[in-house]
């Protein structure tokens, strides 16, 4: 017992050391104006790097991903629905479909996939 907590305490010195050392190598210590500006094509760049986007890009980037994870929670329902009776799976499964078209719909309804508006 006492060579266990020995060697995980060794463990855990050794660890703390590494890291310890790894923050004081890796710390830039000069910060060279042409390192810490924007690069474009080697030039200075004509005009200011944050732009605003298009909130429709973002928008439709977020809806995007909505649905696509909701396609990856359908993908296990055909498995399931071997291991499940019937009426559980219809339950489960329309009442997934329901929130996702509920979703969709207020989604529509709002104007966010309305693109040329």
């Amino acid at each position: 017992m006492m060579s266990t907590m020995m060697l995980a305490m060794a463990m855990m010195i050794l660890s703390n050391v590494l890291m310890m050392l790894n923050t004081m190598i890796s710390k830039k210590s000069i910060n060279d104006r042409e390192k810490s500006s924007p690069f474009e094509c080697g030039f200075d760049p004509k005009s200011s790097s944050r732009t605003p986007f298009s909130l429709k890009f973002f928008l439709i980037a977020v809806i995007f991903l909505i649905f696509d994870i909701e396609i990856a929670l359908m993908l296990p329902m055909i498995p399931i629905m071997v291991k499940l009776n019937m009426t559980q799976w219809m339950l489960t499964t329309m009442t997934f479909i329901t929130i996702l078209t509920l979703g969709l719909y207020h989604e529509w309804y709002q104007g966010a996939l309305m693109w040329t508006k």
